[in-house]
């Protein structure tokens, strides 16, 4: 940066078209909470993703005041110091003008004292802004099991002020639950406190900017509309793959497994903008009734369609019983009872310490019906939508390998993030969707009825886990995971390619 302008003043020129845009019918001063202010989740993301915001001028000083709410006995500078260690290479005076935005409140989450002094405190800085309008957000990086409480110490000590207009929203991170009865349970605890468009009920990973892409990418192109079905695409695969195990969380891991921690929510989330039917407008809750039309359309698992795998090694973690049966891998088969997909296999897959990281869409479509050139064997047409990491998409295409010979080879059409966004920052998810939530759109949040319709799709596979009806198999850390996946995969349709590897192309 150059020349002796305030971080604010070159925030405010660069970005006020944007928040114009934006925020233009968000008026009033700003309270952000943050309850368990003093756990990782918040360190490590909430309040990085809040820096980032100001950073954008999505939100400044004079706005907003953010109020980190948490048991541990600090002072506001010592929350300040911890957050200040994970925003490492901040510009020092503009990091310094973030953290005085901050205050920190001492308190139980089930007692109305803490609580009532919290409100104290956000009342004193709305007064002080002299702004007719008082917008509360509270952020609950918290366990779930606290959630019924804290929500109720909200409801009773620190709503709006009926006296001035504004909103109360409140985000919740998963788990929703365990399975549904448990999710039912929390959902109508929470609805008997909040209105449904008051509570966010946040999955980060729907604010990756590849899983934004989707509706982009299927209903802005006319290429993708007549391919998009049963009669072009013969199977799909929704990946997410990790390159190391539980790494000292496995007490909390063995509670949950591969499949709350990351099927029922992450990758059905993508599923349902991969598989739903396009909505009638944007507005968030047309786009949230498709994506349960097209859960409520999932046919019920078939046990045969399962492969469960556990890692050697897992249950040496002394948090992890010597009996568990959780499994830290698993593959799903979900089908869709309905015109668009109808015999055409979603295969849900995700693992722990596996021989990559990545999480990815692989569209594979059918074979080219009369292959004059004879390369079936090469593999199919695919086309693969990367969203972490190395983000890009591409198409896997048969071409003319170069040379005097009619020989051919596997290619790609390649749009990597990296090299065509050069100068373009990605946002973090956490960012993304707290702006969201500062605006009221609730699209990239979950809605109570589409949590049930998950949940209502893999309860019984879970109850079955549970009671031992399925067990996990043996994978050794490294590899691609059980074999017996790559032959339930093989056996519903997906066809491998050997021999191609999608390299992420580089500058350099």
């Amino acid at each position: 940066m150059s020349g002796g302008s305030s971080p604010s003043s070159r925030r405010n020129s660069s970005n006020s078209l944007s928040r114009d845009l934006d925020l233009s019918s968000e008026q009033g001063c700003l309270s952000i909470v943050v309850l368990g202010a003093s756990g990782d989740l918040a360190k490590k993301k909430t309040f990085p993703a809040l820096y980032h915001l100001f950073d954008q001028g999505f939100i400044q000083s004079g706005e907003v005041h953010i109020f980190g709410y948490a048991r541990s006995n600090l002072s506001d500078d010592g929350l300040r110091e911890r957050i200040s260690g994970y925003l490492k290479g901040a510009p020092e005076e503009e990091l310094s003008e973030f953290l005085q935005l901050i205050k920190y409140v001492s308190g139980s989450y089930d007692s109305g004292e803490g609580f009532e002094k919290l409100n104290k405190t956000i009342s004193e800085y709305e007064a002080s802004s002299k702004s007719e309008s008082y917008r509360r957000l509270f952020y609950l990086a918290l366990p779930p099991s606290v959630y019924p409480s804290v929500c109720k110490m909200i409801r009773t000590y620190c709503m709006n002020p009926s006296s001035h207009p504004g909103w109360t929203r409140v985000i919740v991170e998963k788990p929703f639950g365990k399975d549904l009865d448990s999710a039912e349970e929390l959902s109508s605890q929470l609805g008997e406190l909040f209105e449904e468009h008051q509570l966010y009920r946040i999955d980060h990973y729907l604010g990756k900017e590849l899983v934004q892409n989707l509706l982009v990418l299927r209903f802005a192109n006319r290429l993708f509309l007549p391919l998009w079905n049963r009669d072009n695409i013969d199977n799909i695969q929704i990946v997410f793959r990790e390159d190391f195990g539980t790494e000292g969380r496995g007490g909390y891991f063995d509670q949950y497994g591969i499949i709350r921690d990351i099927i029922q929510n992450h990758l059905l989330q993508v599923f349902c903008l991969v598989a739903m039917e396009k909505p009638v407008s944007l507005k968030p809750e047309h786009i949230r009734d498709e994506k349960v039309k097209v859960l409520q359309s999932v046919n019920p698992i078939k046990p045969e369609e399962v492969v469960l795998g556990q890692y050697d090694g897992y249950k040496d973690d002394p948090t992890v019983p010597d009996e568990s049966n959780t499994p830290t891998f698993a593959s799903v088969v979900l089908r869709v009872h309905n015109e668009r997909w109808e015999g055409v296999p979603f295969i849900l897959k995700a693992g722990k310490a596996l021989n990559s990281r990545k999480a990815e869409v692989r569209v594979q479509f059918k074979d080219v019906p009369g292959d004059i050139f004879r390369c079936k064997k090469q593999g199919r047409n695919e086309f693969v939508i990367r969203l972490q990491p190395s983000e890009a998409m591409y198409m896997k295409v048969t071409v003319k390998k170069p040379g005097l010979e009619m020989a051919t080879e596997q290619s790609e059409l390649d749009l990597s993030y990296g090299m065509r966004y050069q100068n373009v920052k990605i946002p973090e998810a956490y960012e993304r969707l707290i702006l969201d939530t500062i605006r009221g759109d609730q699209q990239h949040f979950v809605r109570r009825d589409e949590l049930k319709a998950a949940w209502q799709i893999f309860t019984p596979l879970l109850h079955d886990i549970d009671d031992g009806k399925l067990k996990a198999v043996p994978y050794q850390p490294g590899s691609r995971g059980p074999k017996e996946a790559d032959e339930l995969s093989a056996r519903v349709g997906y066809v491998q390619t050997h021999g191609y590897v999608w390299i992420p192309p580089t500058l350099a």
